[in-house]
Formats: C-alpha cells, sequence, structure tokens
C-alpha cells in the first residue's frame, strides 16, 4: 500500500508537468499575424506520388489563395495513377500552376526530401510554402503565413493543419501530434526558443523565406531524413534564423490517413528521427505512460484520481483548440499506448536493420 501511495504521487507529478506546459504553450500559439512586404511572391510547393484522389482538391484550395500572389509547382515523383494528367490539365488553364518532373532519385536521398529540393530549385517566390498533396489550404493561408515571416524576421512559419479524423484507427494516432507539441514541448517551437532542440515543424504546412532556405542549404542539406520538417527547422535555427510555430487549425485541413494500418505505418517512418533511440524513447514511455497510463493501476488512490483528470482535461484542451472531434477526448489513453506501440516498434525495427520505408520505396538504415 505505501509503494502504491507512492507511485501514485509521481504519477501525478509527471501529469503535472505536462499540464503546466499545455496551459502555458495554448497561451503561446498564436494564429499568424502580419501582412506580405510588397513584391511578395509565394510559392506553393506539392510533392506529388500516386496523388490523383488528392491533387485535384488540393489545386482548387490553393488557387482560392487571396492576399498575396502566388505560383504553384507540383512535382509529380514517379506517380503510376493519373496525378500528371490532371496538374496538366490545371496548368493548361491557369497560368499559376506549373507541372515538374522529378529527376531518378539519387543515392542516399529519401523521396520526398528529393522531390522538395527539386521543387524549391524550380520556384521563383520570395518564399516557399511546401505542403503535402492531402492538404487543402484556407484562402488567406498564404498571405498571413507571409505576413507573420515579415513581421517576426522568421525565416520558418509552420503550423499543424486541423485534422480531419472520421475513423477509430486515425482517432487512435493522430491526436498525438498537436497534444505532443502543445504539452511537451518548452515554448511550444515558438522563435524564442533559439535551441535546434526546441524547434518544431510540420512538413504539411511549412513556409520558408527564399534566402533563408538557400542560406541553410535547403532539403539538400537534409537528404538522408525521413521527417523532413523537423530537420529542416532544426537546421535553421543552427544557421542564426528563427523558426516560428503558429496555430494551424485556421489555416489548412489535412485528412492524413483513412485507416489504422496507414496511421501505423505512417507514423512508424518518422520515427526514430523522434522520440525512438535508445536513449530517449525509455524516458518518453515513463513520462508518457507514467501521466497518462500508470494511474489506472492506483485507482482508486486521490493522487491517482487527480492525475487522470489533469490528463483528460488537458487532452479535451488541446483537442478544443486544435478542432479535433470531441469523441476522440475519451480515447486518449489509447491514443498514448498506441503512440508508444509505435516508437517501441520503429526502434526494435531499426536495431535489428530493417529498413523504412513509404510509398514503394525502402530505406535501409534509416527507421
Amino acid at each position: 500500500m505505501v509503494a502504491d501511495f507512492t507511485w501514485a504521487w509521481i504519477a501525478l507529478a509527471l501529469a503535472t508537468f505536462p499540464a503546466t506546459m499545455g496551459v502555458v504553450n495554448l497561451f503561446l500559439v498564436r494564429p499568424p499575424e502580419g501582412k506580405p512586404k510588397d513584391g511578395t511572391l509565394v510559392s506553393v510547393l506539392i510533392p506529388a506520388r500516386n496523388e490523383e484522389a488528392n491533387i485535384a482538391a488540393c489545386l482548387d484550395a490553393v488557387l482560392a489563395s487571396r492576399g498575396v500572389a502566388i505560383e504553384i509547382v507540383v512535382m509529380d515523383d514517379g506517380s503510376t495513377d493519373r496525378t500528371a494528367a490532371i496538374v496538366q490539365g490545371y496548368a493548361a488553364r491557369d497560368s499559376r500552376v506549373r507541372l515538374e518532373q522529378a529527376p531518378p532519385l539519387p543515392a542516399g536521398w529519401t523521396g520526398k526530401v528529393h522531390a522538395c529540393q527539386r521543387l524549391a530549385d524550380a520556384a521563383r517566390g520570395t518564399h516557399l510554402l511546401f505542403i503535402d498533396a492531402d492538404v487543402r489550404l484556407a484562402p488567406d493561408a498564404a498571405a498571413s503565413m507571409a505576413g507573420h515571416a515579415a513581421r517576426t524576421g522568421a525565416g520558418m512559419v509552420t503550423g499543424v493543419p486541423r485534422q480531419v479524423i472520421e475513423s477509430l484507427g486515425e482517432a487512435a494516432t493522430v491526436p498525438m501530434i498537436n497534444f505532443l507539441l502543445i504539452c511537451y514541448l518548452p515554448g511550444g517551437g515558438r522563435a524564442f526558443t533559439k535551441r535546434s532542440g526546441m524547434a518544431a515543424a510540420c512538413g504539411q504546412l511549412l513556409l520558408v523565406e527564399r534566402a533563408a532556405y538557400d542560406h541553410t542549404g535547403g532539403h539538400a542539406a537534409v537528404k538522408g531524413v525521413l521527417h523532413d520538417g523537423l530537420a529542416l527547422a532544426r537546421l535553421m535555427r543552427d544557421a542564426g534564423h528563427a523558426t516560428e510555430i503558429v496555430e494551424g487549425a485556421g489555416l489548412a485541413t489535412c485528412r492524413m490517413y483513412t485507416n489504422f494500418a496507414d496511421c501505423w505505418a505512417g507514423f512508424s517512418k518518422n520515427a526514430r528521427e523522434g522520440m525512438a533511440t535508445p536513449v530517449g524513447l525509455p524516458v518518453w514511455t515513463a513520462m508518457l505512460a507514467g501521466a497518462h497510463l500508470w494511474p489506472f493501476v492506483f485507482l482508486p488512490n486521490t493522487a491517482a484520481i487527480i492525475a487522470l483528470a489533469l490528463g483528460f482535461a488537458l487532452r479535451a484542451a488541446v483537442t478544443l483548440r486544435v478542432r479535433e472531434p470531441w469523441w476522440t477526448i475519451p480515447l486518449h489513453p489509447l491514443t498514448v499506448a498506441v503512440a508508444l506501440a509505435i516508437q517501441w516498434t520503429a526502434l526494435v525495427r531499426g536495431l535489428m536493420g530493417k529498413p523504412a520505408g513509404w510509398k514503394g520505396r525502402a530505406y535501409q538504415g534509416i527507421g
């Protein structure tokens, strides 16, 4: 009984940490503010590999942009479906749209990173806005992000789009993106935290100032990674450029995956470049399981009840702020458990030398 009492209070302490940080970050991370400078051109850059189900809706959303001049460049990265034909149709109707074909993938590069570098090479803009084909950009998003960069002097402005969640598999995985960002990252990725280790970025919605991008070497400097947004943010901070997380729910929407299998595969590919390291993962496991899972073991201890109440209240606050479905809140313990299972599986696979893969490509030595 004494041991249970002690562990329950440890769990409460572990739950208090993210609750405190979450409250602070919910205050700090705000929507972008500012107007783009005269002469700003935002190049909206879309890497696309077999995206015929997404690319038309993505282009329709970007073409509705207002408040800043845009161009749209789509890099067809070896698609075997109708992706290229669909983009060609848009390009024939609107001169703002261009289609480029990615050259063969060089050794040492990952697919999306290579496509993004080739997009940057083809772009003419003062700012480069990288988005995924499953992102639906809001009409004012490009202007407000470029305006925020101009007002703050940030070399990178990024945010997490509002995640569209419609299945149990998505609900058990996707909400951890915002939960970890807001509740476990000091400053929530705001620019006043200068250290590269405190940087964060979302590759779904990532704007960089062209001169800062070129100064750091761009995607070519992180050519072997799978989590390109995070690597690029750290690179830019190391080079002296500020990177800024803004509230992204009003800037875009995104439905990343539609089922649990795709969610598992998608989150697994980035795990080794995140928390799934031999040193880091045991610490993350203690922090996450200790705060959100262990308290169930010690019920009805008062400290355990308070710890669980804090965890659910925090999850509710984050969920409502980022506009994810309310019905995902009661699934919070499952979401934490699945996240840890993904990370441990990715770590074991990496230690066994099994390659990571995505969209038909395998990368030995990664993930």
